[in-house]
């Protein structure tokens, strides 16, 4: 209503312009004009269909007998401005006219939607009425969206401008007094990281899109992998001190070398055993120090482990950076990382070479020891990579291990007892377990905090989120010193003041699946630990 009475008065000022614009003829001359010069004028300038512009003209028109023709150049000058100022004035003044039309065709409009929507809430509106109710309501929307788009972003997105109210009627809607009008916030987010040393790496679980959050594909589907091209070399870890698993080594071997040309690489203990055995195997390729270990990930496109859950363990701890993907034969007493069964080797590793097969990407930690002696980040000690766990104890002391915990910048707690220990999901099944931790699903993103038979008995485990970092600092006044193992070698002792920083690593092990990892999860639970294994209730009660 506002803007139609802006329109009119927009319309009446024009009005005053155009009278004013009149005022600025000439009212006396001595000499006439020609009339056939004026003609030719307004010919040359477009003809004004409107009536105060014909109005107008006339007026000139009467003026044109008493104008001198002595004067004819100077008064044409201004004929010719005045006509123009006339010409525009008209054309504003309609279409101040027009603008103000719509919007009083548009408050009516409304004003009948609303008063129908008023008696509807009062009597109980028929179909007829409600169908006449959407058809204006839907006519009227239609046409502010219209009127409106021009004025939006265009980029299909959530637009600075957008209105949030109710715009289909009903006996449940708010009147229009109580509508809600107003803007949805924009926002951005970003990952956030501890600093660029902390070695934490972006992790896509979750996506951004349109200002909703929503759970990334990775976090809640299984993992495929697909070989872009036919892998070409192996490498096998084996169990050592087994008579059986070097024969199947062997026989494996030969299967591939002659059935689908691959490179074998095994370790350089295996190397020596082969070729002293049968000179036949002196195809294979070994390393002969760490620097070439180092390179391994760069020529490997298969790793197949046969043994235990030890065997996998030994196996990734090969590789500090990038692992190839693992496929682990069951060859140990227990296997909740050894899917496959040796004895379909040929079928399972035809499947594993031609066709995708879906993976479990189990997390490893990275572990730091920083020295209370060193000075810098440069005299600390290498990092530590570890696939199941870390564990802190007290050694041989008598006394209970005192340990200050943080979490990133937070203080957790002081562990009292007989240790901690820091774990992978996929080292749930181990010493996690035993010491009364959470069975976890090794692709659950996460890291688990267990104590080792706590001071306290409200002391119970956590499971924190993968991108914390943790650190366990022996303080100055602990009694005794600290032992750290990390997937159960390479014991490591903390005095007072030393601190060891665990964050997860940005290469995990990429293990192949015999069915997926959900499946090979729960099956090696059931068959490794017999777990919830019980007798049925016998059936043997009273007939009904």
């Amino acid at each position: 209503m506002e803007k139609w009475r802006t329109a009119e008065r927009r319309g009446k000022g024009l009005d005053h312009a155009a009278m004013s614009a009149d005022e600025t003829q000439p009212k006396a001359c001595d000499e006439r004009i020609d009339l056939s010069v004026a003609a030719s004028y307004q010919a040359e300038n477009g003809s004004i269909t409107t009536v105060g512009s014909m109005e107008s003209e006339k007026a000139a028109y009467a003026f044109l007998p008493q104008t001198p023709i002595e004067s004819t150049d100077d008064h044409l000058v201004e004929f010719a401005e005045a006509m123009r100022t006339l010409r525009q004035v008209a054309e504003g003044k309609a279409a101040a006219q027009a603008e103000a039309a719509e919007w009083k065709r548009k408050y009516e409009l409304e004003k009948a939607v609303k008063a129908h929507k008023h008696h509807s809430l009062i009597k109980g509106c028929s179909n007829c009425v409600k169908d006449k109710l959407e058809h204006l309501a839907s006519k009227l929307t239609l046409e502010t969206a219209s009127a409106d788009q021009a004025g939006c972003c265009g980029n299909h997105g959530i637009c600075s401008r957008q209105i949030l109210q109710d715009q289909c009627p009903g006996p449940n809607r708010k009147s229009d007094d109580d509508k809600i009008v107003g803007q949805k916030a924009p926002f951005r987010l970003s990952w956030g990281l501890n600093g660029d040393k902390s070695g934490q790496h972006k992790h896509d679980f979750v996506s951004f899109e349109k200002g909703d959050i929503t759970t990334a594909e990775r976090s809640n589907k299984q993992i495929l992998l697909k070989w872009e091209s036919p892998p070409q070399t192996v490498l096998f870890v084996t169990k050592p001190n087994s008579s059986a698993v070097h024969t199947l080594c062997s026989e494996m071997i030969r299967w591939l070398k002659e059935h689908n040309n691959m490179n074998i690489f095994v370790e350089p203990r295996v190397s020596k055993e082969l070729v002293t055995e049968d000179s036949y195997f002196n195809f294979i390729q070994t390393w002969d120090n760490d620097q070439e270990m180092k390179t391994l990930h760069t020529k490997v496109d298969l790793i197949v482990t046969l043994g235990g859950d030890g065997t996998v363990l030994w196996a990734a701890s090969l590789f500090r950076g990038p692992v190839p993907p693992v496929v682990a034969f069951s060859l140990g007493s227990l296997g909740f990382m050894t899917p496959f069964p040796s004895e379909q080797y040929r079928e399972c590793l035809g499947n594993v070479l031609k066709r995708p097969f879906t993976i479990t990407l189990r997390s490893r930690l990275q572990c730091q020891v920083i020295r209370d002696a060193a000075k810098d980040e440069v005299e600390t000690e290498e990092p530590i990579i570890v696939l199941n766990e870390i564990t802190i104890d007290r050694g041989m002391s008598s006394y209970l291990t005192y340990l200050e915990c943080y979490c990133d910048s937070s203080f957790v707690t002081c562990v009292q007892g007989d240790g901690l220990i820091i774990s992978t999901t996929s080292g749930s099944t181990a010493y996690s377990l035993a010491a009364g931790g959470s069975m976890v699903h090794p692709q659950v993103p996460g890291i688990l905090f267990t104590p080792i038979c706590p001071h306290s008995l409200s002391f119970r485990p956590l499971i924190l989120p993968e991108y914390v970092t943790l650190r366990v600092q022996i303080p100055f006044n602990s009694r005794g010193q600290a032992w750290a193992s990390f997937d159960g070698k390479g014991r490591i002792q903390l005095g007072p003041g030393d601190a060891l920083i665990c964050s997860i690593s940005p290469w995990p092990v990429p293990t192949a699946c015999l069915v997926d990892s959900t499946t090979d999860f729960l099956r090696s639970i059931h068959e490794g630990l017999h777990w919830n294994l019980r007798k049925s209730q016998s059936l043997d009660g009273p007939a009904a």
